[in-house]
């Protein structure tokens, strides 16, 4: 009898231990820095990820006036179609994660701007990046609230709320391209260009 409990005790020792070990393990590498590879840039995510994201959302729920067919009310209709807008908010959400990792280029190298005068070069874009990181961090993560409210309205069925959470996604891009895309009004545009 003695050697069973001492044999349980011993189990229940190396047991502890052993959950106590991998608790720490999980705690250091909770706090570890993350050291992620960066691969694509800002523009690619939004070419990849981002745009095809927000044009399913905004294009799921809202009002249409056509001349030919009237006023039209969208609004997904299916179990698939929720689920197509579910996927598109998981997506928004996990792009504003790519987003703020540091060291991401606006765009891949030796890239010019589509428009010229209308949108800033990459470099500059990068640069204002660097030099207003919370800023733009801080519309990264407007954007994932608003892929938030657009996953729990796609969770509720509810197209208002989704039609919500697009006009802030909308927002929330706007601004940051206003910020960080476009040349400054009356200006001159950053690093004298």
């Amino acid at each position: 009898m003695r050697r069973q409990i001492a044999a349980a005790s011993c189990v229940a020792v190396l047991g502890l231990t052993i959950i106590s070990s991998l608790a720490i393990a999980q705690q250091k590498t909770a706090r570890a820095p993350l050291d992620r590879q960066v691969y694509s840039s800002i523009k690619e995510l939004m070419d990849s990820i981002v745009d095809p994201s927000a044009d399913v959302l905004w294009g799921a729920a809202g009002t249409v006036i056509d001349k030919n067919e009237g006023v039209r009310e969208l609004t997904p209709e299916t179990p698939e179609a929720w689920l197509d807008v579910r996927r598109a908010a998981v997506r928004m959400i996990e792009a504003g994660n790519l987003l703020m990792m540091p060291g991401r280029q606006a765009a891949p190298a030796g890239t010019k701007s589509d428009t010229p005068g209308v949108e800033l070069e990459p470099a500059q874009i990068t640069a204002l990046i660097r030099k207003n990181r919370k800023s733009f961090d801080a519309f990264a993560k407007a954007l994932q609230e608003a892929g938030l409210e657009a996953l729990r309205a796609s969770d509720a069925k509810n197209a208002d709320l989704l039609m919500d959470a697009g006009a802030r996604m909308e927002n929330v891009c706007e601004s940051c391209h206003q910020t960080f895309w476009y040349p400054p009004a009356g200006g001159p545009q950053p690093g004298g260009q």
